[in-house]
């Protein structure tokens, strides 16, 4: 999946960028028996239904031609929302300093399933998070989820 993934984004990125957004990410899975196709876009205002529309319009021909993908999907364009995904080392990069929750695959040697703190820093193997002025490194391959924390006070 990741390679149609790499693909679809090589494939749309400089086209995204002309109609004035940010790739944000694409991710292709299946659900059940259906196979998603999601398209997330951003810019420093936001994004509305509108630019969804203007990219979907303008993407939808490029993904037919291309032809990448086999199987019948339903194609999705949206913004990364407010609390954002955090799956590239790019996202990590721009999120460092700022709160984000991890959740893991299972318990770890702590008997914890989540933690919530600052990104301090990240490498291949860990990530690493302060919380009340203590490190922790927290292997990637045990997490299964990172997001953005927003302060909704």
């Amino acid at each position: 999946m990741a390679n149609i993934e790499e693909k679809v984004e090589n494939l749309l990125n400089n086209k995204i960028e002309e109609l004035g957004y940010d790739l944000y990410d694409v991710e292709y899975a299946k659900e059940g028996k259906n196979y998603y196709l999601r398209i997330f876009i951003d810019k420093p205002e936001g994004i509305d239904l509108t630019d969804c529309e203007k990219v979907n319009d303008a993407i939808n021909t490029l993904l037919d031609d291309a032809n990448y993908i086999k199987e019948q999907y339903f194609l999705e364009v949206s913004s990364p929302g407010i609390e954002r995904v955090l799956r590239k080392d790019k996202h990590l990069e721009q999120n460092k300093g700022k709160e984000i929750r991890i959740n893991l695959f299972k318990k770890d040697e702590n008997g914890n399933k989540e933690y919530q703190g600052k990104l301090k820093d990240f490498n291949d193997a860990q990530i690493i998070i302060e919380i009340e002025d203590e490190k922790i490194e927290i292997d990637r391959k045990n997490i299964s989820l990172i997001k953005t924390v927003y302060d909704w006070g």
